[in-house]
């Protein structure tokens, strides 16, 4: 390992580069994501440099004082196999402290996360494609007024292990090529989710409801977004009625994930988790 080497705190600038290594690994980040990535905590990117050129990443965002998650784990291609992932590794695990730390790890990784502590939860499924048709629901969403988030930053505390009011603030304002929907069933919050614009097509995340019916009308409030372009939704397969709306919109499955754990896991509610916010933040 090269004697200049060393992790620290990303700097202005460092996760958009982050993001495009994340780009060519084929993991499709958002356009802006690094707006609202950074507001969920922002001491939880890191670099392992040499010198003052970053070699790899790590981000370990910390949710309250009981969790975490760790995500954008990637060493440059030039200089792998020369000890500097384990180091970042290290370095972003310490930072969580004591709390339980979640990732979605790909098969191949798995055995690796499981030596080093996780344990595995649960399995995701990125379907995608061009939408053939939009759902039928009973309801009807509406897009997210900016000045209306604190009845949203509730319901979603009750469906992600902790609180993320700055987060979401940045995550559901509109941006170009960003929406974020709401339905309500008489008066009450029933479900919210965005869509944003990818490097391929769009993602769909979070997508939260209390039912199918619930879920269908959001989708059918977002995908227009899309304009005709690919969408894509990371769903638990636990959750069959999430499963069965994908398919009924015409998406393929096309990239498999495990929810892993480091610690006690969190209470989710799988029935109400139709679309996973993101693989990096959870």
């Amino acid at each position: 390992m090269n004697s200049e080497f060393a992790v620290r705190s990303m700097r202005p600038g460092e996760l958009e580069l982050v993001l495009e290594w994340a780009r060519q690994e084929g993991w499709n980040p958002g356009l802006d994501d690094s707006l609202a990535f950074l507001e969920a905590d922002p001491s939880g990117f890191f670099v392992g440099s040499i010198g003052e050129v970053p070699v790899g990443s790590i981000s370990v965002v910390k949710y309250g004082e009981s969790f975490a998650f760790l995500g954008l784990y990637i060493v440059h291609p030039d200089f792998r196999g020369k000890g500097y992932g384990k180091a970042i590794w290290e370095a972003g695990i310490a930072s969580a402290g004591d709390r339980t730390i979640g990732l979605d790890g790909v098969a191949a990784q798995q055995e690796n996360y499981r030596k080093a502590g996780f344990e595995p939860a649960y399995s995701t499924i990125r379907y995608g494609g061009v939408a053939s048709s939009l759902p039928i629901s009973t309801l009807v969403a509406q897009s997210v007024l900016d000045s209306r988030l604190e009845g949203l930053q509730r319901y979603d505390s009750a469906i992600f292990p902790q609180p993320r009011d700055a987060f979401l603030t940045s995550w559901c304002t509109g941006r170009k090529g960003r929406r974020s929907a709401v339905v309500r069933k008489s008066g009450k919050i029933r479900g919210y989710g965005t869509i944003r614009r990818c490097y391929e097509g769009y993602k769909i995340g979070p997508l939260f409801a209390n039912d199918a019916d619930s879920a269908a009308a959001l989708l059918a409030e977002l995908i227009p977004e899309a304009k005709g372009a690919a969408v894509f939704i990371d769903i638990p397969t636990a959750n069959h009625e999430a499963v069965a709306l994908a398919e009924g919109l015409g998406l393929q499955p096309v990239f498999e994930t495990t929810r892993m754990y480091r610690g006690p896991a969190p209470a989710i509610p799988l029935k109400h988790v139709f679309g996973v916010t993101t693989l990096e933040l959870g």
